[in-house]
């Protein structure tokens, strides 16, 4: 391929992106931050080279020292079991922070791998605690980051004991497209970039039943899917599939 038509990745540890400037400001950390605060909080976040497919942002186990935003692209978190099975439990995108669910235990109690060439911003937790503790517009949204990671760890809870396979999934794809909605992209056709093999682990189901249930939908009218591009052909039909009280208004049934 020629040097000129190779594709480049752009290095943010040498490019001055801030808060204010990136797009997902206003649904990450710094929302409801005035323009002085931001500042502020700038200041202390690390811009780190962007990871490639497959990296590891940190592993299960290791020394809890930071939260991390995700800046573009995905992440998912997993844990390993004592045989060394992937037991995933969540999926990450732009403007979501990583790494919340560490802070009481003081270690991460799972790992965060990229799904995708995904860069995002290092926060010193040491750091964001001592200026939270001055800005209580920054400590409130700490707070309501962590009740809603509280929430999404209910309802999936509630999710995986009281729905039907089929609603399973159907939840799984209505969070998704709430999730691109707020992010200003299109909610009915988006591109799910984990295996089938990580939706199945989620949604605590079998990867045949994963594979079997996408061919259901479409026959149904429902979605079409080809690879991990999804189309949602009937929204509200999806709707009607979830059951036992669980609200698909949720952004995401638990983690990014």
């Amino acid at each position: 391929m020629p040097e000129d038509r190779r594709p480049k990745i752009v290095d943010l540890t040498r490019i001055k992106v801030s808060c204010e400037a990136c797009a997902m400001h206003q649904i990450c950390l710094p929302i409801g931050l005035d323009r002085a605060d931001m500042e502020r909080l700038d200041n202390i976040i690390q811009r780190r080279r962007p990871m490639r497919r497959g990296d590891e942002l940190f592993r299960q186990g290791e020394r809890f020292r930071s939260v991390y935003a995700v800046r573009s692209g995905s992440l998912k978190t997993y844990t390993l079991t004592p045989d060394g099975e992937e037991r995933v439990i969540g999926f990450h995108l732009p403007g979501e922070l990583v790494g919340l669910d560490a802070i009481g235990r003081g270690r991460y109690p799972g790992s965060a791998r990229a799904l995708e060439t995904t860069s995002y911003c290092e926060i010193p937790f040491d750091l964001l605690e001592e200026l939270a503790g001055t800005l209580p517009s920054l400590r409130r949204q700490l707070l309501r980051l962590m009740s809603k990671e509280i929430f999404c760890d209910e309802t999936m809870l509630m999710m995986l004991g009281k729905t039907s396979a089929e609603a399973r999934l159907a939840t799984f794809l209505i969070g998704f497209s709430n999730r691109f909605r707020e992010r200003g992209f299109s909610p009915v056709e988006f591109r799910l970039n984990m295996s089938r093999g990580d939706i199945a682990s989620y949604l605590g189901l079998a990867v045949e039943t994963v594979s079997r249930l996408f061919t259901r939908f479409h026959e149904q009218g429902l979605v079409a899917a080809r690879g991990k591009q999804i189309r949602i052909l009937d929204l509200d039909g999806l709707r009607a599939l979830v059951s036992g009280g669980y609200d698909p208004a949720a952004d995401r049934p638990s983690t990014a």
